[in-house]
């Protein structure tokens, strides 16, 4: 971490968008930019540090985390004393898992230490965002394009990794529970797949990229 932070990387002194002509491509940087997961880096008190593209852009949402006075915050009291309480056990070395909430969407938050040792630096601590959906994933459409999934067949798996059953997924996209079958069957034949549970775990399992409006670099 502190080649990370003598790189720029984890530059306090830089607002969230500030741009570095005089520097080249911060590598890590660009890295972190494209992971489909938000990631944030803060100090003891919740100052923030870095965010990653996908973690700037939920907080432009306001939707269950908010930036105020350049420090990280939930939308709600409650969920602003369990992510505070969250920091307070992270300084102590503690990782926790957390839920905030807002705007109809529940979000899990990694609370994690980065502190190596006792007297390397200031305390980090890295939140992880989960994504919401499997098929948030870039990779997604990735996916579905190798195994020349049709539209619908692609819009079938996508429901498929929400958890819906075969008769929900009939009622959501109006057809006959023998349509949404027969679109299973050949997902299934064309990825080369024993079920739908072995279908849907090699989606979970893709590679966490951002999907490109997200991670594109401008």
């Amino acid at each position: 971490m502190n080649n990370l932070l003598t790189a720029g990387f984890l530059d306090a002194s830089l607002p969230l968008d500030a741009k570095r002509p005089d520097a080249g491509p911060d590598v890590l940087s660009l890295l972190v930019d494209v992971l489909g997961h938000g990631v944030i880096v803060v100090g003891e008190h919740g100052r923030i540090i870095h965010a990653n593209r996908v973690a700037r852009t939920e907080l432009s949402r306001h939707r269950v985390l908010d930036r105020l006075d350049g420090e990280i915050h939930a939308v709600t009291s409650a969920d602003s004393r369990t992510l505070q309480h969250a920091l307070s056990m992270a300084v102590a070395g503690k990782r926790s898992l957390i839920n905030v909430s807002g705007g109809g969407l529940t979000l899990t938050l990694a609370v994690v230490p980065l502190k190596p040792d006792a007297d390397a630096w200031n305390v980090r601590i890295a939140l992880f965002f989960a994504r919401s959906e499997v098929c948030e994933s870039g990779m997604f459409g990735f996916f579905a394009r190798s195994y020349g999934l049709t539209q619908t067949e692609e819009q079938v798996l996508a429901i498929l990794c929400r958890g819906l059953s075969t008769p929900e997924i009939a009622v959501q996209l109006k057809v006959a529970v023998s349509t949404v079958r027969s679109h299973v069957r050949s997902l299934c034949a064309k990825t080369g797949s024993s079920g739908v549970r072995e279908l849907v775990n090699r989606v979970a399992v893709l590679p966490p990229v951002a999907p490109v409006h997200l991670a594109q670099i401008h």
